[in-house]
């Protein structure tokens, strides 16, 4: 499903014209992405949480030249899912 797709389907559901969703939507998206540049993760009860994870240096190769190259340690956004978010779609599998 796409954003277009998801801004329809709310449009659809609710009467909002796609305008007013989109800019919503937009909102929601840059309101996260900002909580997770600043460090803080956001919790969406029964949804899940994005979060800021962070990754250990290690080394790595790259295998066209055959040499040994250093990863620093970074952070990476991620997203855990609600435990009754993974129940529901796990009922789902056919």
């Amino acid at each position: 499903m796409t954003k277009a797709e998801i801004v329809t389907d709310i449009s659809n559901k609710t009467g909002i014209e796609k305008v007013t969703v989109q800019a919503t939507l937009e909102a929601f998206m840059n309101s996260v992405k900002g909580s997770l540049n600043k460090g803080d993760n956001v919790y969406l009860r029964g949804f899940g949480s994005f979060i800021v994870k962070k990754r250990a240096e290690k080394t790595g190769r790259n295998i066209s030249k055959n040499t040994t190259i250093v990863i620093p340690a970074h952070n990476i956004p991620a997203f855990k899912p609600a435990k009754t978010f993974v129940m529901a779609v796990k009922t789902k599998v056919k």
